[in-house]
């Protein structure tokens, strides 16, 4: 369980990027942050493993401050993805996969051999595993990314608008690639998007913030769309124009929420909710 208390983010220019923002991230659930850009979602993402250090308040991981930890082992034990993957140009795709569990120590075979797990889970062909990063499409690269992440079987995983940078169609199936691994592994995944459609398809929670990552509300899906916390929550996601009419649909996975334009905007979990 990740949880922010109070903390803020305030630069010697003056600007404030973060304002006294709290919220508990669940053990084993995707909590999504959205809102505009420059609203503080990425600082707050990188706040977790102390990529920034907040000027105040305090970041917690299991209730321990981690201020406590040192900044290397801490960030080798959180996956970490980001936009346009950031892979390594001249390390192989099993190389970029493997990184953390090298620099673990891990044995150069051990490694491979989990490297062409991940590949296979991604649904990666393995054969690809000799290939750079330049040789992969777009949404190969983010695939591999993502493996990166999960390489060393990290709790908690963040994810900074990992899906942003690919068009619409891989952005569809990274998307759904993600809603199954997460149904098979059950990490805490904290989640940065500015797109709300992405946020009610993807977050057991989600988190609207505006500037200063003031959080807006919060809540799940469903709860957002049937009762938006003020007129501008319900003008962001769309409520006022009746976008958000919601209606249960059965799908192989079980029962999903769509909206009037027959889009997914999230899972029902349980038979109260699916009846």
């Amino acid at each position: 369980m990740i949880e922010f208390r109070t903390v803020a983010k305030r630069y010697l220019d003056g600007t404030t990027a973060v304002d006294n923002f709290s919220l508990t991230v669940p053990n084993g659930k995707t909590t999504v942050l959205v809102g505009s850009s420059g609203c503080g979602k990425t600082t707050l993402l990188r706040m977790v493993n102390r990529m920034v250090e907040p000027t105040s308040g305090s970041v917690l991981i299991d209730g321990e401050d981690i201020r406590s930890q040192p900044v290397v082992p801490l960030r080798r034990s959180i996956g970490y993805v980001m936009q346009n993957a950031g892979l390594l140009p001249h390390f192989t795709v099993a190389q970029n996969i493997s990184t953390v569990l090298r620099l673990q120590k891990t044995g150069r075979k051990a490694a491979e051999n989990r490297a062409h797990e991940l590949m296979e889970v991604m649904g990666l062909d393995t054969a690809l595993a000799q290939r750079y990063p330049h040789q992969l499409s777009g949404g190969q690269q983010q695939r591999v990314g993502v493996a990166r992440g999960l390489a060393a079987d990290p709790a908690i995983l963040l994810m900074d608008e990992p899906f942003g940078a690919v068009d619409p169609i891989v952005r569809s199936e990274l998307q759904k690639e993600l809603i199954r691994l997460q149904s098979e592994l059950g990490k805490t995944i904290l989640f940065v998007t500015h797109d709300i459609d992405e946020a009610f398809l993807l977050g057991d929670q989600v988190a609207i913030l505006s500037a200063g990552a003031n959080l807006l509300q919060l809540g799940s899906p469903s709860q957002i769309i049937e009762a938006p916390a003020s007129d501008f929550v319900a003008s962001f996601i769309g409520a006022e124009r009746g976008q958000r009419a919601l209606s249960v649909k059965q799908t192989p996975t079980g029962p999903v929420l769509v909206d009037g334009q027959g889009r997914t905007q999230g899972r029902l979990v349980g038979a109260d909710e699916a009846s």
